[in-house]
């Protein structure tokens, strides 16, 4: 049974990575004001057309690269999970959940996202959390 939630788990981390890797490749190269509309997808993107000064444009970018880093590891600490790995587990839970705390806080609450993929990807990660940590502690006390 335990083996099977983290093998749940771990696929639900292989797909949160995948989508953050690929949310930071598609925002790097775009235009700044796709980037915020794309993430700030539950506002009418016309009122978020505008001249946006360069370092608006950095700073999106610093949070792209942030976005395919941790979507990378989780990715990585997905096989370990996959593998049963204590470490694997509490990484990806750690990265992940962190990071979906922040986008929680600062774009779901305010009313900013769109279910999908962001506030998706929050119950992608709050349910292989919940799914690891079940397997984790039920194989530790046996």
């Amino acid at each position: 049974m335990t083996s099977i939630l983290l093998k749940i788990s771990a696929l639900l981390w292989l797909f949160w990575g995948f989508v953050h890797v690929m949310a930071g490749v598609v925002i790097i190269p775009g235009g700044t004001t796709e980037g915020i509309q794309g993430i700030a997808a539950g506002v009418e993107p016309s009122l978020l057309d505008m001249d946006y000064h360069p370092a608006v444009g950095a700073i999106l970018n610093q949070h792209a690269w942030n976005l395919a880093w941790v979507g990378a590891v989780t990715m990585i600490a997905a096989i370990f999970v996959w593998r049963a790995n204590t470490y694997g587990i509490f990484l990806a839970a750690l990265v992940a959940g962190l990071t979906d705390i922040g986008y929680f806080v600062f774009i779901d609450l305010n009313g900013y996202g769109n279910f999908f993929p962001g506030t998706s990807m929050t119950y992608v990660c709050a349910t292989a959390i919940v799914l690891s940590f079940y397997a984790y502690f039920r194989q530790k006390n046996q």
